[in-house]
């Protein structure tokens, strides 16, 4: 208990000092994007990275909180994958580079030999897509941020209960780290996770989901981890069906996600990102209450009506067109992100 306090604490300060000491890093590089006329800097993904990867790695090194070889081998291939989140910031890579270095990645984390191989393919498919949609989420500030920290919290409350402490331990410093980001990354913000912390925040939490619930019957299992992801899901539904709808490369940017659509309904930008932060943490507060058994599977039906009618209602409204491509330059120079 006391460690666990003290390594969240830990991991929380030094991410925040961290980004603070990147973000000038990244206004000298010009690894920065414009957000409503502000100039807003990209290396928060680092900052977790580290701040998760050395506070988790010591207390493995030490004895003191063992993280235990799938733990293990999770953050691994999670810092792997933040890596080429952080390529991605500073210069192109293509959609399908990206998305087969994640496969790879899921592949060395995903249990098989619990799963079986059909069972595993589909849970190496459902881990690249919402490590995708976490990025995604980073179109608003504090978004992201917000609803990775209160999965995380959740997943590594569930984590906890099935006496599984390496997955807890790394889930409670990774929610930490991501707390310690958003003291910057909040509204407005002058740091954000960029597609590092995106992929980063989205892969260990996915793979952390299939990993504790690999044992667990399949209808409380696929209806937790679907609660738990419901937002990050969401959002990937709503902007696959309105670039399919209206002819878009999926590739290609726009701002067509869940807050640019709250925003086109009225509501203001801290009142758009609050309504998503409470969404994810309604779904994640469902899925924890099914992982301990003090709800049925059956409450992840509410959770996934209540996507579909959100979904379906904000494709009505209208969306802006696709951003101006850009390329990342360095040197002072502003870059523009395509989502």
């Amino acid at each position: 208990m006391l460690y666990g306090i003290a390594a969240a604490t830990a991991a929380l300060f030094l991410a925040a000092v961290l980004a603070a000491l990147l973000r000038s890093l990244a206004l000298r590089l010009g690894a920065v994007e414009r957000r409503q006329g502000r100039v807003v800097a990209l290396l928060g993904g680092p900052a977790v990275i580290v701040a998760t990867a050395f506070v988790a790695g010591v207390g493995d090194w030490t004895g003191v909180a063992p993280l235990g070889p799938a733990a293990g081998r999770l953050l691994v291939a999670g810092v792997g994958v933040g890596a080429l989140g952080l390529v991605a910031d500073l210069r192109p890579v293509p959609l399908p580079v990206r998305a087969a270095v994640v496969t790879a990645a899921a592949a060395l984390t995903v249990p098989f030999e619990v799963l079986g191989l059909p069972v595993g393919v589909v849970a190496v498919g459902w881990i690249v897509l919402v490590a995708h949609a976490f990025t995604c989420l980073d179109h608003a500030d504090g978004v992201m941020g917000t609803v990775a920290v209160v999965t995380a919290f959740a997943l590594s409350g569930c984590a906890a209960a099935e006496v599984m402490d390496g997955p807890a331990t790394l889930l409670s410093v990774l929610a930490a780290a991501l707390t310690g980001l958003l003291m910057h990354g909040r509204l407005p913000a002058r740091i954000v996770p960029g597609r590092c912390g995106g992929l980063f925040a989205g892969f260990v939490l996915a793979s952390a989901a299939v990993l504790v619930h690999a044992g667990r019957e399949a209808g409380p299992g696929v209806g937790a981890v679907f609660a738990l992801t419901v937002v990050a899901t969401a959002d990937a539904a709503l902007v696959l069906v309105s670039r399919r709808r209206a002819g878009r490369p999926l590739s290609r940017g726009a701002q067509d996600h869940l807050v640019h659509r709250l925003r086109h309904l009225g509501l203001t930008a801290r009142g758009a990102a609050v309504l998503v932060g409470a969404t994810g943490f309604a779904g994640a507060l469902v899925g924890m209450l099914i992982d301990l058994r003090w709800v049925g599977a059956t409450a992840a039906l509410w959770v996934a009506g209540g996507a579909v009618v959100a979904v379906l209602i904000l494709l009505r409204v209208p969306a802006d067109g696709a951003n101006v491509p850009g390329k990342p330059q360095v040197g002072g120079h502003l870059r523009v992100r395509n989502r």
